[in-house]
């Protein structure tokens, strides 16, 4: 079964067409990644799957609790990492506030639970982030550029967690990513999304090959561990 079906998706603002018929899905369970370039709509996508733009056409349905860490982290700056997680689970209720499971799971935050997130580094403040959508008990989670403004050895860090937690939660993940070499080599699916439109969709190996994707966004083949098996 499906966690996330789009099909006919159109959002339009003032008229201008942001996403134009898109069809995509993720399976439970399952590590999807959507690339495109800047302005293809990939933002877009995030908010009509979180309910914050209405579509013009077409139908969202996500089957269970869905959960987004947004682009550029969002962090409520003057106040403590520990706090700034425990808003992420608010509608638990009081017991659902405990932090004890994010700390295990991500374990380089424990140190650094009573200082203020404005004064982490950009690395610590995604792992917050992830963090903060996990405290919501999501079935699916949507990661808005993970990489966006980190250094390589602290997306490799966070792209294990993120492994972990499908392997051991059975988290369905859906990666909206610039970095395509970075999705391509995460996920098992991967999407296209240029202008608005998806234009390519299929096993992330198979897109990793494809000319199209190489020239557009590879520059050269992909050299990383290869899509997740």
């Amino acid at each position: 079964m499906n966690a996330v079906e789009v099909t006919g998706l159109t959002v339009r603002y003032s008229g201008a067409t942001a996403l134009d018929g898109v069809d995509l899905h993720v399976g439970e369970g399952e590590l999807v990644a959507l690339i495109g370039p800047n302005g293809a709509g990939k933002s877009t996508l995030v908010k009509a799957l979180s309910g914050l733009v209405r579509p013009a056409a077409g139908q969202v349905t996500v089957r269970g609790r869905l959960a987004q860490v947004p682009e550029g982290r969002e962090m409520f700056g003057d106040l403590s990492v520990d706090d700034n997680l425990r808003l992420g689970g608010w509608r638990n209720g009081r017991h659902g506030r405990d932090t004890t499971e994010i700390y295990r799971l991500l374990p380089g935050l424990d140190g650094l639970r009573r200082n203020r997130a404005g004064l982490l580094s950009g690395g610590q403040q995604q792992m917050v982030a992830i963090g903060r959508a996990l405290m919501a008990r999501p079935d699916v989670l949507v990661v808005d550029e993970l990489s966006l403004g980190l250094a390589p050895l602290v997306v490799t860090e966070l792209v294990g967690h993120l492994r972990t937690l499908n392997a051991e939660r059975g988290l369905a993940v859906l990666l909206i990513e610039q970095n395509a070499r970075l999705a391509l080599g995460l996920c098992r699916r991967a999407y296209v999304l240029e202008a608005g439109r998806v234009v390519l969709h299929g096993p992330a190996g198979d897109l990793a090959r494809d000319p199209r994707v190489t020239a557009a966004y590879l520059g050269g083949d992909v050299t990383a561990e290869g899509p997740a098996r």
